[in-house]
């Protein structure tokens, strides 16, 4: 049952990610086409909820989705299982998590 329910969540997060991939790679095309510098671009997104909320989710996604893809990949070609699989999934995905979640902070609210 547990499988399942990690499928299930990983194919949700799939779907979740999908239009934020597009959103931030149309992000990026107009900030390049338009010459935009970094601080520009920082200027643009300091303290905006909006931008903090799309890419904290975005990041929420990605752990959830990295992690249990990276547990199924450990299980089948590592071979580990039970308690040290567990671990180690919960340590990828909150070490993503970290990870995106101080970079989503500084570029929205540092």
């Amino acid at each position: 049952m547990l499988n399942l329910r990690l499928y299930m969540l990983q194919r949700i997060t799939a779907l979740l990610m999908a239009p934020l991939v597009f959103g931030h790679l149309a992000v990026m095309i107009y900030a390049i086409q338009g010459g935009l510098s970094a601080e520009e671009i920082l200027g643009r997104t300091q303290g905006s909820l909006a931008w903090f909320l799309f890419y904290g989710t975005f990041v929420v996604a990605v752990a959830v989705h990295g992690a249990i893809g990276l547990r199924t990949v450990v299980h089948e070609w590592g071979g580990l299982k039970g308690t040290a699989l567990e671990l180690f999934m919960w340590a990828v995905g909150l070490g993503l998590f970290a990870t995106g979640a101080r970079a989503v902070w500084a570029v929205t609210f540092a």
